[in-house]
């Protein structure tokens, strides 16, 4: 609201905002002493009158302001003399913006009809209402002291009002005066913007109300009914319902979880399947001839405390010293050839997967065997006369089986088959690349041997190689014609991580103690490694046997039969650090140590392959029962060229003998088996040779009571105890982009 005042008092005014200095000492103690009095609201007068008994001076409120231009400007410049400066509390007078606010409602440009008028609770509201000095000085923040006379505005002329409005100008104000006029100025524009604010934010006009100065609260007025414009309720005004919200959210969630999809789809188009080893094999080492030693560590000092082997470890140099470690080249004997089919031919592996077939078949006749059996023997004896006809349907039945066992093709060397492909050529397993010096010389084949010495002290001299490589992942292959064998003996071909052991596991690819005959392959670990699991068919080989286990509080043994198919090297139900350990019964009695050695030696080979979440072992013994494939590899894996090189497929070597699940899906986490590398070595006697020496050796143990003794004896037997190595070949997967 804009407040149009009629000044009847002006002089009265101008003295209060300009501190006149020439005002009597009695007139300026009265005035400082009116102003601390609470203000009176006159009764109202009619529209245009003026009257002076005591403190009556009226201030008409009409539609129009009475005061001319000039009188507005001669009384603005009087107010901004006091904007800016400060009393002597410190305190700054009213801004410019205050007292323009003040004087905006002199202005001619508004004809606003409200009013604020001196009215009493219940008085009605006029658009003429009369505000008496009272209501101006609660207003401004003055009063005057005694003063009855009236001033008429309109009776001054403009000369005098200049000359007055110069005068005031030149004397400074008082600062107590102007300490007074800042706190009724600031008391009073708070006063009136509260009000006024409240009625222009609710747009209602007020028809008066009691005030009371000093600062004090103005009594709330009440709206007229007339102007009240009611705001809209709350609820009303909202768009959305809790339910819509809720339903918002949701439909928002569900449109960044689409989008997110939508991106990471696209990504991965964008990108590809993720990079993995799961390519074809690719050889990685090929350890030969004299390049053999450069891929391992010579080992040098006592045994672990875990083996405890009767041996001292020798370096490099004394191994080459003492003879025990060297490089030989042989030429090939014809006994030792194999048959080579020429490339397409039909009979390629056809023995190998003939020998597999026949196995199989005979653990299903075994199986059905055993099962005839346990019928048989809960069945009476029949009648004479039918055990006639029973006899006669069984030779029936064994012709033919003579009969069927005549299908399968004979392969013997050097005699043609029934068709008309060529009978198979005669060749070394894996000779030596040809020369232009070797070319016209008999194959040869070049061998790294490992053997062991005797000692004045007892323990013999031997050899433990470390490979200098770490592994996590691979196909390991060992091309073997002669294994350490006999009573004592403890060879190993392995994968370990000594340092963190049995945390990143074990691997024993070939292992075997004093008479052994049957390959076995081991794995080590830690807790939460179980092989029960292993998929039907997908092995031809059994487990290993747990039985008699003493019982470690009672040390009473536990005849319970038991698998050895817990990984765990502490399991309590299994021999100490027993793993689960994998045989081969295909070539069973035939496969490790002399037996191998009789046959001329034989292949190794174990896929650690964690991708395809397995670890599997096979055994080739002789080497005319290698795949194809397999001996296409080592012959081709030195080759410069790697388009000359055959890659390794392990799904065309028949089934292992050993097949272990590891990774996901399975009870074994891969991460039990990480960072190892390849070691090969001998030891003798221990914790494992040693401690069967008493059962595996009754002939020795007859004359020495130890193993310990018996092989410081050295006696004739040890001279066969030595590696003769063709090669050891290496392949990693390639990294290609798969989903699966």
């Amino acid at each position: 609201f804009f407040l149009h005042l009629t000044w009847s008092d002006q002089k009265m005014m101008e003295k209060i905002m300009a501190g006149n200095s020439n005002e009597d000492e009695n007139e300026r103690t009265s005035l400082l002493a009116s102003s601390s009095a609470p203000p009176t609201v006159a009764a109202p007068y009619p529209s245009g009158s003026a009257r002076g008994s005591g403190r009556s001076n009226v201030i008409h409120v009409s539609g129009r302001p009475s005061l001319t231009g000039a009188e507005l400007e001669e009384l603005e410049r009087s107010a901004q003399r006091l904007v800016g400066r400060e009393n002597d509390d410190g305190n700054v007078l009213p801004d410019s913006d205050s007292v323009n606010g003040l004087l905006a409602g002199c202005s001619d440009d508004d004809a606003s009809a409200g009013s604020i008028g001196g009215l009493g609770e219940g008085d009605e509201a006029d658009k003429n209402t009369p505000v008496t000095m009272n209501d101006l000085e609660f207003l401004t923040g003055s009063r005057g002291g005694g003063n009855n006379s009236s001033f008429d505005v309109e009776g001054q002329t403009q000369e005098e009002k200049d000359e007055e409005t110069r005068e005031q100008s030149a004397h400074d104000v008082d600062d107590r005066e102007k300490a007074m006029l800042s706190q009724r100025v600031h008391e009073s524009t708070r006063a009136l913007r509260a009000s006024v604010g409240d009625g222009i934010r609710k747009n209602l006009s007020y028809g008066g109300g009691a005030a009371r100065g000093g600062g004090e609260l103005l009594k709330k007025p009440q709206p007229t009914s007339q102007h009240a414009e009611i705001e809209p309720s709350l609820e009303e005004t909202r768009p959305t319902s809790l339910r819509f919200k809720l339903l918002s959210l949701i439909g928002l969630t569900l449109f960044i979880m689409l989008l997110l999809f939508a991106v990471l789809a696209l990504g991965t188009l964008a990108v590809g399947p993720p990079l993995q080893p799961s390519g074809e094999y690719r050889i990685l080492e090929a350890q030969v001839g004299n390049d053999f030693w450069k891929y391992y560590n010579f080992y040098a000092g006592k045994d672990s405390a875990g083996s405890n082997g009767y041996i001292n470890y020798v370096s490099r140099e004394d191994a080459d010293n003492l003879g025990i470690a060297r490089v030989v080249t042989e030429e090939v004997p014809k006994e030792r050839m194999i048959q080579v089919y020429e490339e397409g031919d039909p009979r390629v592996d056809e023995e190998l997967f003939a020998e597999e077939l026949a196995f199989l078949d005979q653990l299903n006749r075994k199986k059905a065997d055993e099962e005839q059996d346990k019928e048989d023997s809960e069945v009476e004896v029949q009648e004479s006369s039918e055990d006639k006809v029973t006899g006669g349907s069984s030779n029936n039945s064994t012709g033919s089986e003579n009969k069927k066992g005549s299908d399968h093709r004979q392969l013997l060397p050097g005699t043609a088959l029934i068709d008309d492909h060529p009978a198979p050529k005669l060749e070394p397993f894996n000779p030596n690349p040809a020369t232009p010096d070797t070319a016209n010389n008999s194959p040869a084949e070049t061998f790294v041997i490992m053997s062991s010495s005797p000692t004045e002290s007892g323990p013999r001299n031997s050899l433990r190689l470390e490979g200098r490589r770490r592994f996590n992942r691979g196909l390991f292959i060992i091309d073997l014609r002669h294994m350490p064998a006999g009573c004592g003996t403890w060879p190993a071909f392995w994968l370990t991580d000594e340092a963190n052991w049995p945390v990143n596991g074990e691997i024993d690819i070939v292992e075997g103690v004093n008479y052994q005959d049957t390959a076995k392959t081991a794995l080590h670990s830690t807790k939460e490694c179980m092989m029960d699991d292993v998929p039907e068919g997908s092995k031809t080989g059994s487990w290993d046997t747990s039985v008699g286990i003493p019982n470690k509080k009672t040390g009473i043994p536990d005849m319970t039969f038991r698998y050895a198919q817990n990984c765990f090297v502490y399991d309590p139900h299994q021999w100490l650090n027993q793993g689960c350990v994998a045989t081969d019964l295909k070539s069973e009695g035939r496969s490790l140590g002399m037996p191998l050695n009789a046959n001329g030696g034989g292949v190794y080979a174990l896929e650690w392959d964690p991708v395809n979440h397995h670890v599997r072992t096979w055994v080739f013994s002789p080497h005319g029962r290698v795949p194809s494939n397999l001996r296409e590899a080592m012959r081709t894996a030195t080759e410069e060229e790697e388009g000359k090189r055959v890659a390794p497929d392990t799904n065309q070597w028949g089934l292992p003998y050993g097949h272990f699940p590891i990774g996901e899906g399975t009870k074994c986490p891969s991460g039990h088996f990480r960072n190892m590398r390849l070691v090969i070595n001998l030891a003798f006697c221990g914790s494992v040779s040693g401690n069967r020496y008493f059962m595996d050796c009754p002939e020795q143990f007859k004359k020495y009571k130890t193993c310990n003794e018996y092989v410081a004896s050295d006696p004739e037997e040890l001279k066969e105890a030595y590696w003769k190595i063709r090669g050891v070949y290496i392949y990693e997967r390639a990294w290609e982009r798969q989903w699966a």
